[in-house]
Formats: C-alpha cells, structure tokens, sequence
C-alpha cells in the first residue's frame, strides 16, 4: 500500500514540475518558431531574457470621468500592444496608436486575444480627435515613479528611447517583442498571429 503511495506521489511531483517548467517550454517555442535554423523569420525583435511587468509599475486610468489607480500587471491575461507618448500625441503617436488599431483589426477572429494600450507621460488632455478614434484603446498615465520604472523596464534600441517602438506582452505579463515605429504594420500582424497561433494563452 506504502508502495503504491509512493508511486502517486512521485507522478504528482512529476506533473508538478511539468506545469512549472510550462513556461519556459512555450518560451522556448516562441523562440524556436521565430528563429528557425534557416534564419529568423520575424520582423521585431525578440527580447531575451523575459523581463516582467514591474508589480510596482503602478498607472492612473481615466474612465467614465473618473480616475483611478491601477497596476499594469492586472491587465496580464491578454496579449498587451503597448505605446508610450505624450498626451498631445504628435505625428509617431498617432502613427503608432493607428498601427495598433489596425494590426488589431486585421487579426479577425483572434482580435479578442489581444488588447492595446496606451501609456501617457503626462496628465495633459488628449486631443478629443485621438480619443474618439481610439476609444477601445486603454488609456493609461504614468506619474514620475512610473516613468522612471518604464525606462527601466522597457528596452530601447541604439541611440532611441522608449517612445520610438511599440512592445508586444504576453499573457503572463513579460514582454515578448519590440517593433519599430518605422515597421510596416503588416509585418507587425504578421508576427503577432505567429505567436498567438502557437500559443493557447490570452
């Protein structure tokens, strides 16, 4: 009987380990489908290692005419295309927020996986143009703590800062990609769907 016993608990320590281990599986796969051996078929880039939303990276939400605190990380559950500007919102913001909305849109039926949002680095008013064209957008404001934790946390290429890219988040929250604002969002949605083909998450 204690023989038996044993036997249980060992396949339960076994599958223990086997969820644990889930993530760096599907981390893996993402890695491997996106860099094949004949050569990365993917237009952004890869970020590696897995950096986590900050669980102090914490936001200011505007809704229904109120304002509200609020942490980036409980918006893990979904696929997260994430910009970082100013609340005027010049001509590479509008560009993004646009690319967003369209790379959304173009996913079909997999749009619902996936949520944009929209981290401001000032508490100024939204031209009402950009907010009534991007009003399935998540609008979010970052304090001076915040910015600081978002200069720390998203990654930048030679000589640009964090409001020259868009960032792709996976559904357990760490940051997966960073495009260019000059990427054609075709090939943005192209690399998008890849990933949430191969994943069942989000």
């Amino acid at each position: 009987m204690r023989h038996g016993n044993g036997r249980c608990n060992r396949w339960t320590l076994v599958w223990i380990a086997m969820m644990c281990a889930a993530p760096v599986v599907a981390a893996c796969l993402a890695y491997y489908v996106f860099k094949p051996a004949g050569g990365a078929v993917n237009s952004g880039v890869l970020i590696e290692p897995q950096r986590p939303i900050p669980l102090d990276l914490t936001l200011w939400e505007e809704k229904d005419n109120k304002t509200s605190q609020r942490r980036l990380s409980t918006l893990r559950g979904k696929w997260l295309m994430l910009s970082v500007d100013a609340s005027a919102c010049a001509q590479n913001c509008v560009k993004k927020l646009y690319s967003m909305r369209q790379i959304r849109a173009a996913l079909g039926k997999e749009r619902t996986r996936v949520m944009t949002v929209w981290i401001r680095t000032d508490p100024a008013p939204v031209p009402p143009v950009v907010r009534q064209a991007y009003r399935d957008t998540r609008f979010l404001i970052a304090d001076n703590a915040a910015r600081a934790l978002l200069a720390q946390w998203l990654p930048m290429g030679v000589g640009q800062i964090y409001t020259d890219a868009i960032y792709l988040i996976d559904p357990n929250g760490n940051l997966m990609m960073r495009f260019p604002v000059d990427l054609a969002p075709n090939k943005i949605r192209k690399d998008v769907a890849r990933l949430l083909k191969w994943s069942g998450s989000g």
